[in-house]
C-alpha cells in the first residue's frame, strides 16, 4: 500500500467518529506522521478527546488519557517508586505517560509545576527516577487538548512547554449539514466503538522514514530561516521562534509534501505549514495585543513579506 492510500485509509476511517473535519484530522495526522506533538486547542465539546482515541484505535497503538486538574501532581503522570516490604527495595511503578498516545486533556487546566513533568518525556522520550532513566517505548507522541485561556481555572502553558509541541491546531464547530449527520450517527450508537485497525506502528514509521526523504532544496532551507528570523525582529513579537521551531517548520512541510504525493518540498508547503508550526511558539509584544492581534495574523502578515522562491524540481 503506498502512503497516500495509507493516510486516505486513515483519514476515511477517522471520517467514522468525526463528522465533517477531514481538513483538521488530517493536520494532526501530519504532526503524527512528522514525529511530533500536537496541541489540540478549542471550546470544550467539538471532540477533541473522541478525535485522538480515534487515531490511537487506527493504528493500534496503546492509549493513556490523563485527566489535567488543579491537584494532578508529577507524579500522577510519570509514576512513583514504591517500597517493596519483601524485597526491601524501591520499586518504579510507571505512570500513564508510558504509553504510544497519551492524551493530555485539558493541559491547562493543572498547575505549570505539574505541566512541566511532561518536559522531558516529550524531549528524550525517557523519565527520570533518582539516578535511574526509563525509556518510553517509540511510537510517543503526546496529544494534548487546550481550553482558551479566557476560560476560567486555565493556566498559561510554558514557553518551553509550548516549544515542545511541533504544531497547534484547532477543530472547530460544525455546519449545519455536517451537525445534522453527526447527530443521525451518534443517534443510537458511539461509532467510536465499531472503528477497527488500519494500520500498525511499523506503518507509522515507514510513514516517518518517507516523510524524513522528501528532498528539501537549498531555496527551501533559506526561504525557511528568512520566515523564523522574521518573527525574531517584528516589532509586534517580544519572542520569535526557537530552532525547535524552524526544525518543526521544515518537518511539517515535509509531510504537506508526502501527503500531496511529493517527494520534495515546494514553497506552497511552508506556507500552508508556517501558521499551524510556528503561531503558538510566539510572545506579542503589548502592541500586538493592544491591537488585539493574533499569533496566526503576525505570521501571515510574515509570510506576504517575504520573497517566495522559484523552486524548479
Amino acid at each position: 500500500m503506498s502512503s497516500e492510500e495509507l493516510i486516505n485509509k486513515l483519514a476515511v476511517n477517522i471520517d467514522q467518529v468525526i463528522i465533517g473535519k477531514r481538513f483538521e484530522t488530517t493536520n494532526i495526522l501530519k504532526g503524527i506522521v512528522a514525529g511530533g506533538h500536537v496541541l489540540i486547542e478549542d471550546v470544550p465539546g467539538v471532540g477533541k478527546t473522541t478525535m485522538v482515541k480515534a487515531i490511537a484505535k487506527c493504528f493500534n497503538l496503546s492509549f493513556s488519557r490523563i485527566q489535567f486538574t488543579p491537584d494532578l501532581l508529577p507524579s500522577d503522570i510519570t509514576g512513583v517508586s514504591v517500597f517493596n516490604q519483601k524485597s526491601f527495595e524501591f520499586e518504579f511503578k510507571k505512570g500513564p505517560i508510558f504509553s504510544n498516545i497519551v492524551l493530555a486533556d485539558e493541559i491547562n487546566r493543572t498547575s505549570p509545576k505539574t505541566q512541566s513533568a511532561l518536559l522531558q518525556a516529550m524531549e528524550e522520550k525517557e523519565i527520570s527516577e533518582g539516578n535511574t532513566n526509563y525509556p518510553i517505548e517509540e511510537p510517543f507522541m503526546v496529544l494534548a487538548t487546550l481550553n482558551p485561556v479566557e476560560y476560567e481555572g486555565t493556566y498559561i502553558l510554558p514557553e518551553a512547554l509550548l516549544d515542545r509541541f511541533i504544531m497547534k491546531v484547532s477543530i472547530g464547530y460544525l455546519n449545519n449539514k455536517d451537525e445534522k449527520k453527526f447527530l443521525i450517527s451518534y443517534k443510537d450508537k458511539n461509532p467510536i466503538k465499531f472503528i477497527s485497525p488500519v494500520a500498525s506502528k511499523e506503518d507509522l514509521f515507514q510513514l516517518r522514514k518517507e516523510a524524513a526523504e522528501v528532498f528539501v532544496k537549498d531555496e527551501i532551507y533559506d526561504y525557511i530561516i528568512k520566515i523564523c528570523n522574521a518573527t525574531r525582529e517584528n516589532k509586534m513579537i517580544r519572542l520569535g521562534v526557537s530552532t525547535r521551531g524552524t526544525m518543526a517548520l521544515m518537518r511539517i512541510s515535509q509531510v504537506n509534501a508526502l501527503f500531496n504525493g511529493r517527494r520534495y518540498v515546494i514553497p506552497e508547503d511552508v506556507k500552508e505549514a508556517a501558521p499551524y508550526a510556528l503561531s503558538h511558539r510566539l510572545i506579542l509584544s503589548r502592541e500586538a495585543k493592544g491591537e488585539k492581534m493574533e499569533s496566526r495574523t503576525v505570521i501571515n502578515d510574515i509570510l506576504r513579506t517575504i520573497i517566495v522562491p522559484k523552486v524548479v524540481k
